[in-house]
């Protein structure tokens, strides 16, 4: 038995997902091309996801577990220091956007994909970004900025600026050190 049969179904299914959406786009990707890299017959497939809208609400739910994991837990490591939480954040956004297979922010990607509000991962979007959002905003409050909950919709702006911007070749040192300069003009600091 494989290392990929070892997994439990919903889990393959699922890492198929996050692998072929991020890579390839949600609506590009079909029901028979995730089964194949899942290993599990078309039965199988639509037990665990009756539909396709199921699937791409899952994919959103793990990718926004998986970086609220890893802020949250950056944020307990740094408990007392919101400035280092922030210039990690802006380290890993300037790092991943540079890598190879990097496509961007998969939230902003999947909403341009998801014309439908009333879409399950629609919610998921909306609801992950109003959590990064608040993130960085108890983190400005923290270090006593003005206006912090405006302050964090701009920071987030410019983040997703900085994601385009390594996205098309520039140097992950680069983008992170604009992210940072950028983000401290905004702030004020």
């Amino acid at each position: 038995m494989s290392v990929i049969e070892m997994k439990p179904v919903r889990d393959r299914i699922l890492d198929a997902a996050v692998e072929h959406y991020y890579a390839e786009g949600i609506r590009a990707v079909s029901a028979d091309k995730l089964i194949a890299a899942a290993h599990v017959s078309k039965v199988t497939f639509y037990r665990h996801f009756p539909s396709k809208n199921d699937l791409i609400a899952a994919y959103l739910e793990v990718r926004a577990e998986d970086e609220r994991a890893s802020v949250t837990a950056k944020r307990a490591e740094l408990d007392g220091d919101p400035a280092a939480v922030l210039e990690w954040y802006a380290q890993v956004v300037g790092t991943a956007s540079c890598t190879p297979g990097f496509r961007g922010c998969p939230f902003i990607n999947a909403a341009a994909e998801i014309a439908d509000v009333d879409h399950p991962g629609h919610a998921i979007i909306t609801r992950h970004r109003a959590w990064l959002t608040e993130q960085a905003r108890q983190l400005l409050d923290e270090l006593g900025v003005a206006h912090a909950a405006a302050r964090a919709e701009q920071v987030m702006m410019l983040r997703d600026g900085a994601m385009v911007s390594g996205y098309i070749g520039n140097d992950a040192a680069q983008v992170a050190a604009d992210l940072t300069r950028g983000a401290r003009a905004i702030i004020g600091r």
